[in-house]
């Protein structure tokens, strides 16, 4: 639980994208806390499901529609005190596919917010949640949020632009604004074939061959729930108005390291195979966070290691049946990449 839950209670929250992977885990702890919780979420990879087993007396209530849809945006917005923008679409290789949809999303659905945020004076804080994409491969580690930001998808320019809309619209509307750019981040409530997932499907099916792409690329893993509670104290947190905020664990790991252990700890013996078909067209190779920024302003440390993350993410991909749903054809589908079931899952 949150040491400033106190800050939470009653307070009137809008989350956008709260029925996602990380925005559940937001919604979870902020009606824990109290708060008073609207979800603004058009479930195109959310899942209502994932927000079943918050309790309605704790004061969440969820709204079905689209952060484009400007009439939808102004009336969630009204009488809000605070702001978390989650909502996005996320998974880089449909970028690929869709710039445009990734950009209207992204980038005119933030500004929609963003307007209709300042037009409330109720507006206390509105955080948006950028990407550690943004920076690109790593020009010097850890990367601080000085790095250079040189975004290597449509996806991460499409965050970078609205990274950069919200603070210039913040200093333009006087909208008290936290840009939070988390790293990679990974647990339960699985929406996308992340690396994570993917790996634990692959794993599961038995054959004992594991197809991956990039497999020397390098990222910096936080748990969900430690992201999750790096974004609400940038919420609630005094004298942070205005900053950029990096939060992740401060280390990194290749992904072939993570298929190893992860194979380790699903007691599975596996070979690494490389599929270039899985080879994004300008990757990110190496990510890792400075989270000093975080640590001294928000009083926020990474609290689940790496093994007991993926051992909490193993353990409820058993015993959940995990399908991923977009509006787009997925890349994963394009290439025919396994996913979780859970019946082959509960196999292992």
């Amino acid at each position: 639980m949150l040491a400033d839950a106190n800050n939470l209670s009653s307070k009137r929250i809008l989350v956008t994208g709260g029925a996602g992977f990380l925005g559940s885990a937001v919604v979870r702890e902020l009606c824990h806390a109290g708060a008073k919780v609207t979800v603004l979420d058009n479930f195109s990879s959310g899942k209502k499901e994932y927000l079943n087993n918050i309790t309605r007396t704790n004061g969440l209530s969820v709204i079905e529609g689209d952060i484009c849809d400007v009439g939808n945006v102004e009336k969630s917005m009204r009488e809000m005190e605070l702001v978390i923008h989650l909502a996005a679409l996320p998974f880089i290789p449909d970028s690929y596919y869709h710039p445009r949809d990734f950009f209207k999303t992204n980038v005119d659905g933030t500004l929609n917010l963003l307007l209709a945020a300042s037009k409330e004076d109720t507006i206390e804080r509105f955080v948006y949640i950028s990407s550690s994409e943004v920076y690109g491969s790593a020009r010097h580690v850890p990367m601080d949020e000085n790095h250079p930001t040189l975004p290597h998808s449509s996806y991460a320019a499409s965050k970078l632009a609205a990274d950069r809309v919200t603070f210039t619209i913040s200093k333009e509307l006087s909208l008290p604004v936290v840009i939070v750019r988390p790293f990679n981040t990974f647990g339960p409530n699985i929406t996308q074939p992340y690396i994570v997932p993917e790996i634990i499907a692959q794993a599961s099916t038995g054959n004992g061959e594991l197809w991956l792409g990039n497999t020397e690329a390098c990222r910096d893993l936080t748990y969900v729930d430690d992201t999750a509670r790096g974004i609400i104290l940038s919420a609630i947190c005094p004298g942070v108005d205005g900053e950029v905020i990096n939060l992740g664990s401060g280390s990194s790991i290749s992904v072939k390291e993570l298929a190893t252990k992860i194979a380790s700890l699903m007691d599975k013996k596996v070979t690494i195979r490389n599929d270039t078909t899985r080879l994004r067209p300008f990757d990110v190779g190496k990510l890792v966070c400075d989270n000093s920024k975080a640590k001294k302003i928000l009083g926020w440390n990474p609290r689940i290691s790496l093994d007991e993350g993926l051992r909490r993410t193993i353990d409820w991909a058993r015993g959940n049946s995990i399908h991923f749903q977009s509006p787009f054809r997925n890349w994963y589908r394009i290439n025919k990449i396994t996913t979780v079931v859970h019946s082959t899952l509960s196999r292992g």
